[in-house]
């Protein structure tokens, strides 16, 4: 129980990497508050499964991107929460098209969601975030890796990590400590290890197969413990060698 006593909000909980960050958290001793776009049904149940697990566990619609309903979601949160000592940002989306064929709307609401959103978020979480608290943002190794029709996509996790590191510094003074990692090919349901890309994409990792969201979960609560007191503005992937 590393976390008893802490709270903790994850966006973008409702289901895959985000659920499986919650229910981790909450394991190790968080109360947990989630974050949903739209999918109430998925958010409820994470929250149930939580709740069933001996945890506790709130659940808030939040748009990341729409900067007054990202800011209502984290409000909500920490006033349930009673304050906020871990900030876990995973909300986000990625549209792949070809330079030919990307748009507007795309570019926006990729950089609005990943980056705007998450920018929006995390001032809105800073005046409650205790000092010694975590912000561990979810970015993706396509922000170091080139993927065919990934481009835009790529540029938004490469803005991410960009963002933790200038944070660390811009929070070292309140011991705010500011991490970002990187998942790989992960195995979710929008992603699935057995789907139409999983054997092209199983072809560039080294140890041979997609993560899985628990993995992912191991490393945020690693950063969110108290093991991780010295780490900050640091990036860590967690991608079975494909960046190496």
């Amino acid at each position: 129980m590393s976390l008893q006593g802490k709270k903790a909000l994850v966006t973008g909980g409702s289901r895959g990497i985000g659920a499986a960050i919650a229910k981790r958290l909450a394991a190790d001793g968080a109360t947990v508050a989630i974050t949903y776009a739209g999918n109430k049904a998925a958010a409820d149940a994470t929250a149930a499964a939580i709740e069933r697990a001996g945890g506790t566990a709130f659940a808030f619609q939040a748009d990341a991107a729409n900067p007054a309903s990202q800011r209502a979601g984290v409000e909500q949160a920490v006033a349930a929460l009673g304050g906020l000592d871990v900030l876990v940002h995973n909300a986000g989306v990625a549209e792949f098209s070809p330079i030919e064929q990307d748009t507007d709307e795309l570019y926006d609401r990729q950089f609005g969601v990943n980056v705007k959103g998450l920018h929006v978020g995390t001032r809105a979480a800073l005046p409650h975030l205790s000092d010694g608290g975590r912000i561990i943002l979810i970015g993706s190794v396509s922000g170091e890796l080139a993927f065919p029709s990934t481009a835009t996509y790529s540029a938004t996790k490469a803005a991410v990590a960009a963002l933790a590191r200038g944070w660390a510094k811009d929070l070292a003074a309140r011991n705010i400590l500011v991490n970002t990692v990187q998942p790989g090919p992960i195995d979710t349901d929008l992603n699935p290890a057995d789907g139409e890309f999983a054997q092209q994409m199983t072809a560039f990792i080294p140890l041979g197969r997609y993560g899985t969201v628990e993995e992912i979960a191991g490393a945020v609560a690693f950063l969110a413990g108290p093991d991780a007191t010295y780490i900050t503005g640091t990036t860590i992937n967690i991608d079975g060698g494909a960046a190496a």
